[in-house]
């Protein structure tokens, strides 16, 4: 079997050496005579894989010890929800980044429960590319309990390259697609948030990072108890069934990135990666990025053709060559290669070269 390299946003690819040590794994966990999906999560054998699992990630984004960590069932779009209910109290208030689809999609929910000071956090500058605002045009309500922003937008590439200081401390973020790609000042955040469908694992649980003292403010009487941010930490991430294999899938991926180096590694292949890739679109007069420098994303690389009748060629064609998912999102059409941690510069590069024999004809 061929494997292919899979640029899609997500699910997006797991490293090939996590897979094989999952499949090797997968009927008989570390001699246990079961898989991982089959322990029960009570036993201190689960304990143990959930313990090493955070401790992990605490190494790998050097948390510290007065964030609390937990493993929640779902995708980040529940936490759209969750932040507010726990966050908000009837009279408050919030700030919240428009960016594109995903950040329009959580202010949505956040308008359910309470009044919310919206800004927009990307324009079209006068070249017509996209851009991010800078932070000290945006307008905040100084009363606002948090700031809220998606630190990378899939869909149209664009991306904050550092953390924001305007509220730091009192920041949340949907850090989906870009959580482990680079270091994070854990605390200018009050919660952070990812689904781990990108850098993580398998879809279908979210991590959540957390400052511990936000608790005794957090308004949980009106909140069902599994939507509890302090009930979930006091119960170690299991109030009931966790998504256990989830949590063992996550700690893996972990493993593998401490032993290649951690964020910081990472953060600099996925630069090399992203650059080659942005520095090829940029000479071409067949391709262009709609992002400006400065703004762009180094996971999500949107591309643009010049003649858009020739994508679904392109497509059919990459796929021959085993580049697969490179096709942009409904809304905003395109391309688009979504490089996490784990595509490989090999797979950048053979994109690349089939790129440039396509744009040749």
């Amino acid at each position: 079997m061929t494997r292919a390299f899979n640029f899609s946003a997500g699910p997006a690819a797991i490293p090939t050496e996590v897979l094989e040590r999952a499949q090797k794994e997968l009927l008989n966990w570390n001699n246990y005579g079961c898989s991982v999906m089959e322990l029960g999560h009570r036993t201190p054998d689960f304990q143990g894989i959930l313990d090493n699992t955070e401790a992990s990630l605490r190494k790998l984004l050097k948390i510290p010890a007065n964030y609390k960590v937990l493993f929640m069932h779902g995708s980040a779009s529940h936490q759209f929800s969750m932040v507010p209910m726990n966050f908000l109290a009837p009279n408050e208030t919030a700030n919240y980044l428009e960016m594109d689809h995903w950040s329009k999609m959580c202010i949505k929910e956040a308008k359910r429960f309470n009044d919310i000071h919206v800004e927009q956090g990307v324009r079209t500058n006068s070249d017509g590319l996209l851009e991010l605002v800078p932070e000290d045009e945006w307008k905040l309500d100084e009363k606002g309990k948090y700031l809220h922003f998606t630190s990378n937008e899939t869909i149209v590439g664009i991306q904050f390259q550092d953390d924001p200081n305007r509220f730091a401390g009192k920041l949340v973020s949907d850090m989906c697609s870009d959580i482990l790609s680079r270091p994070i000042d854990i605390e200018k955040y009050a919660l952070i948030y990812a689904g781990a469908q990108k850098n993580i694992g398998p879809s279908g649980m979210t991590v959540v990072i957390v400052r511990e003292d936000l608790f005794d403010s957090f308004q949980t009487e009106r909140v069902p108890a599994l939507f509890q941010y302090p009930y979930v930490s006091d119960k170690g991430s299991m109030p009931n069934t966790p998504p256990s294999f989830g949590i063992y899938f996550a700690g893996l991926v972990f493993e593998w990135l401490l032993e290649r180096g951690g964020v910081e590694e990472m953060h600099r292949q996925n630069l090399e990666k992203a650059n080659l890739l942005y520095d090829f679109v940029d000479q071409s007069d067949f391709y262009h990025s709609p992002v400006a420098k400065g703004s762009r994303s180094f996971m999500n690389v949107a591309i643009q053709m010049k003649d858009r009748t020739k994508e679904e060629r392109f497509l059919a064609e990459a796929r021959e060559q085993h580049l697969i998912a490179l096709k942009g999102h409904k809304t905003f059409g395109g391309l688009r290669a979504s490089i996490y941690n784990a595509m490989t510069l090999d797979g950048v590069k053979k994109l690349i070269h089939f790129m440039e024999r396509f744009e040749r004809g």
